[in-house]
């Protein structure tokens, strides 16, 4: 039962994982306006994400425009796309994986060896997919804070830490603890199983005891005769 209870855990991390991934992927709001020294007009707001750029006005409208071209975007936010759209797939994969791996998944078998295996890769692929997740997100995060300090940078063109980097970097920890947990509870199956396989039951125990006293018996009345 504990040993169930792991694997929906993990199950259900990985599926807030394999959500959140695809949310930062699609979220504008990875650079936002910084409202610094002359840089005051608070009625709008600049995102910059992946794919699109907005402008949010008083709260009230918002224009969203998709990024033209790929070579538009500085170097972290072309790799964060690639990266980012990986980690979708991998996300996908995993959680995939690990539905076959459940116990109370019958299209894979009885055999908890083998679906011991599959929670096993489940978790590797959602480990994977966290540190890839987690690439992007530190870097544009890096790229940010380098910039936001750089006195030769322009005020207007200075950004802050957007809410798809936070959801990102919770996103990736989700990922992993998940993995882990998938991981953990593909372990115990393999050592439970192995241990079922391995320790002879007690009445196979009692009955090679009888076949042993009886043999002999029969060879001790033979070495008589």
């Amino acid at each position: 039962m504990a040993t169930y209870a792991l694997q929906i855990a993990g199950l259900v991390l990985g599926g807030f994982g394999m959500v959140g991934t695809v949310a930062v992927t699609v979220m504008p709001q990875w650079r936002v306006s910084a409202f610094i020294e002359s840089n005051i007009v608070v009625f709008e707001n600049l995102w910059e994400g992946l794919w699109m750029n907005c402008m949010r006005h008083a709260n009230i409208r918002m224009q969203c425009k998709i990024y033209d071209s790929l070579l538009a975007l500085s170097p972290d936010l072309q790799a964060s796309r690639g990266l980012m759209c990986a980690a979708s797939v991998l996300s996908f994969l995993a959680f995939m994986t690990a539905i076959l791996g459940m116990k109370c998944t019958r299209c894979t078998g009885d055999d908890d060896k083998m679906k011991g295996y599959i929670l096993l890769t489940a978790g590797v692929i959602f480990i994977v997919t966290g540190v890839v997740v987690l690439i992007p997100v530190s870097w544009v995060a890096n790229s940010i804070i380098r910039d936001f300090y750089n006195p030769f940078v322009d005020v207007a063109q200075k950004r802050e830490l957007g809410e798809a980097l936070y959801i990102g970097w919770t996103t990736a920890l989700v990922l992993m603890a998940g993995g882990a947990l998938l991981c953990c509870v593909s372990c115990c199956n393999t050592k439970s199983s192995s241990y079922r396989y391995s320790v002879p039951s007690h009445r196979t125990t009692q009955k090679s005891y009888h076949m042993e006293k009886k043999s002999l018996s029969v060879y001790s009345k033979s070495q008589y005769v």
